[in-house]
């Protein structure tokens, strides 16, 4: 059973800065699929919102996929020897309050998939709060 743990929000003004990590386990070793074989998203979800894709990375870091609402403020990257994915949140927003989440699935390439899945697939997430 896939775990992950997602942390690093909190409460911070509009302009600040927060590191969120996702560190993942129990990926199934069983035909060669570890955590780094695997796409990695990150989406987030307002209170009363729908499930809204953030960004994704390949499975070795080499491309990077962000929506327009965080292009240029947001960077995401991943440690594959720590089965971890980070998602660096610059400049930050107002509109950028949601509850956010790791995904190990490509959303920027499958992006109807959001609108099946479920954020409580992905782990407790962790709350970002932007607000003076």
């Amino acid at each position: 059973e896939v775990q992950l743990v997602t942390s690093g929000g909190g409460l911070v003004q509009p302009g600040g800065s927060l590191r969120l990590s996702c560190a993942a386990s129990g990926f199934t070793f069983s035909s060669g699929f570890t955590f780094s074989t695997y796409p990695m998203s990150w989406v987030r979800q307002a209170p009363g919102k729908e499930l809204e894709w953030v960004s994704t990375i390949s499975t070795g870091g080499e491309s990077t996929y962000y929506a327009d609402s965080v292009k240029g403020r947001f960077t995401i990257s991943r440690d594959n020897a720590k089965n971890t994915v980070y998602l660096q949140l610059n400049s930050l927003k107002t509109e950028d309050t949601a509850m956010y989440y790791c995904a190990p699935k490509d959303y920027h390439a499958y992006p109807e998939d959001l609108e099946v899945d479920d954020a409580s697939y992905w782990g407790q997430g962790t709350q970002v709060t932007v607000s003076s």
